[in-house]
């Protein structure tokens, strides 16, 4: 993970910063968390903290909420989404162990 991705998950974010960046209520934000469309960490004390991608996320949700989409497409879209990323992870971590395999039969023989 890059150093810009690692910043963009730290949750840092109050839910009352997130009630300003997005104008959802609290109310909504955590409906959108109890139906898993978001998951913030929990500080201590318990309260919730957001990263920038959960507010990317609740963004999106009130996207697409707007356009019309109801909770239940709007986690079938994530989930869509999510099952891309792995299988795009996992297709990269064989073609890095295919390489590595390949990179080592070379070096054995000294092929050059």
């Amino acid at each position: 993970m890059s150093e810009r991705e690692l910043r963009r998950n730290l949750a840092i974010l109050p839910i009352g910063t997130v009630r300003e960046l997005t104008l959802l209520t609290d109310r909504q934000i955590r409906y959108y968390e109890k139906n898993n469309l978001v998951h913030p960490e929990r500080g201590k004390g318990g309260q919730r903290r957001f990263s920038l991608y959960d507010v990317d996320q609740l963004l999106k949700i009130k996207d697409y909420l707007e356009a019309g989409d109801s909770i239940k497409d709007i986690q079938e879209i994530f989930a869509k989404q999510q099952r891309k990323a792995q299988e795009k992870h996992n297709s990269q971590d064989a073609l890095r162990r295919s390489l590595q395999s390949e990179f080592a039969k070379i070096g054995r023989f000294g092929v050059k």
